[in-house]
């Protein structure tokens, strides 16, 4: 079995990991314009107030935003049918609750759009990718407050009506199913306590105080955001297809030990199932309510008209991110590994990347087929996958990234594999095409991309592009259809 004609090759970035301009045309201030850069044994630092001479990498990135169009003619040459993006909140509404748009960010991405569209890509839109207005965090605490239902769908309804005719595919929350970790509110849901917001020194992420009530509650405002936007999104133009998307960390049990099984089914029922589930089926799972008594979450939130809209307001596809798998185990001592958003423990079969992230191709077959059975009536779609590293410049100027080439081709043998299983999978958007900022260290120096960017940790670079020799291997899989691979 091959890839389907007309297959989705591509690539995603974030906009706050990618455009910089953070405080240009009208720009507010996001959530990811507070945290400062990090490293793997450094966290990331966040402050209520920006500090003076800290480094923010969200605020320069890449400087996408005075480059699109050489970026999207260097997607375009790689052959890329699709381009993963998200819009930030803060270019269209500043303070998320303003009475009007602001022009100029709503030019912006006309602009970047017809740009895509000048080379036959079609954009892949996420309405919020980590980044909620700070007025919001400040003013409303974040999803927390089911005002920001309101100021959400205003937003999502402003983009849909505004770019009805140039996108297709849309995306409303990345990664929802950081809400179910206990520092998943800053980033997820611009849930931040009080207590931190008077903080006078910074704190790690990880530091911020966790109310899981209010967390809880949050999550669920997105689930009803969303299937909101979803209604709206159909009725502006019947041709949208909008899908969730979710942080996917597939998880086998360490052991056959029974103890080891049952761990592993709660983790990956309350990680990777229960968000999909909502926004799939349309409803609530039944083994989510014995888990929140189990934790002391009062459901009385979850209202009768809620469930309804949830019900009504289902997705049309299936997105989602995979960069690796981990193993659960009940012996505390096991030895452990870190990972994309949460680690666990070390599998004996697998290598590590330099990050420690578990390298698994055959776990994303597993996972496709996974997500198939579960949700035979969707399309399903990777709209993340890909291998930070670190790359030198010979000097001739060449970028040899073998090891980038290997993790891929591997992977993308899986998605084949998975195709001849029978799994519908209709698009691969590898991440972070071009080199930006990394999300969970705040680093240029752990690289994804087939594209070379001059920008350094210590914020020094002049911004030039460069292609390794993925970008030419990348392109040769795209021309082929996955079927050159060498």
């Amino acid at each position: 079995m091959s890839f389907p004609k007309g297959f989705l090759w591509g690539g995603a970035v974030a906009a706050n990991q990618s455009e910089g301009a953070y405080n240009v045309d009208g720009k507010g201030l996001s959530t990811a314009d507070m945290i400062t850069g990090g490293t793997v044994d450094r966290p990331r630092m966040f402050s209520p107030n920006l500090i003076e001479g800290a480094y923010y990498p969200s605020h320069q990135a890449i400087d996408m935003y005075h480059h699109y169009k050489e970026d999207i003619a260097l997607f375009a040459e790689m052959g890329f049918k699709i381009l993963r993006i998200s819009i930030n909140w803060t270019r269209i509404f500043p303070n998320g609750d303003d009475p009007e748009p602001n022009e100029k960010g709503l030019q912006f991405y006309d602009d970047l759009f017809d740009e895509c569209k000048k080379y036959g890509i079609e954009p892949l839109v996420t309405l919020c990718h980590y980044e909620i207005p700070w007025n919001i965090v400040t003013k409303y605490k974040g999803f927390y407050s089911r005002k920001t239902i309101d100021l959400f769908l205003k937003y999502a309804k402003t983009c849909f009506n505004r770019y009805k005719g140039k996108v297709k595919y849309w995306l409303t929350f990345n990664e929802i199913n950081i809400g179910t970790m206990p520092d998943g509110g800053l980033n997820g849901m611009g849930l931040v306590q009080e207590e931190d917001l008077k903080r006078s020194e910074p704190c790690s992420t990880e530091e911020l105080k966790d109310v899981p009530q209010e967390r809880y509650e949050a999550l669920h405002n997105q689930f009803v955001a969303s299937a909101l936007a979803v209604k709206e999104a159909h009725k502006i133009n019947s041709e949208f297809m909008v899908g969730c998307m979710i942080c996917h960390i597939t998880w086998y049990p360490l052991t056959p030990n029974p103890k080891d099984m049952l761990a592993f089914q709660q983790k990956d029922r309350l990680f990777n199932d229960f968000c999909g589930d909502v926004m799939v089926r349309g409803s609530y799972p039944n083994y989510i309510y014995p888990y929140f008594k189990e934790q002391g979450i009062d459901t009385s939130f979850i209202t009768e008209e809620d469930k309804e809209i949830l019900l009504s307001g289902t997705v049309d596809m299936y997105t989602f991110s995979y960069y690796m798998t981990n193993c659960v185990s009940t012996d505390p001592d096991v030895e452990q590994v870190g990972g994309n958003l949460i680690g666990g423990a070390k599998n004996p079969y697998l290598e590590l990347s330099d990050w420690g992230w578990q390298i698994d191709p055959d776990g994303l077959r597993y996972t496709l087929n996974l997500l198939h059975d579960r949700y035979p009536e969707v399309p399903l779609m990777v709209v993340e996958n890909g291998f930070g590293g670190i790359d030198e410049i010979d000097e001739d100027g060449s970028i040899h990234d073998p090891y980038r080439i290997d993790y891929l081709r591997e992977h993308i043998q899986a998605m084949k594999g998975a195709i001849k299983d029978g799994a519908p999978l209709i698009g691969y958007t590898s991440w972070g095409p071009i080199d930006i900022v990394s999300a969970g260290t705040g680093q240029m120096h752990k690289r994804y991309g087939y594209i070379y960017v001059d920008r350094h940790d210590n914020g020094t670079g002049d911004f030039t592009r460069s292609r390794k020799d993925s970008f030419y291997w990348y392109k040769k899989v795209i021309e082929t259809n996955g079927e050159t691979l060498d």
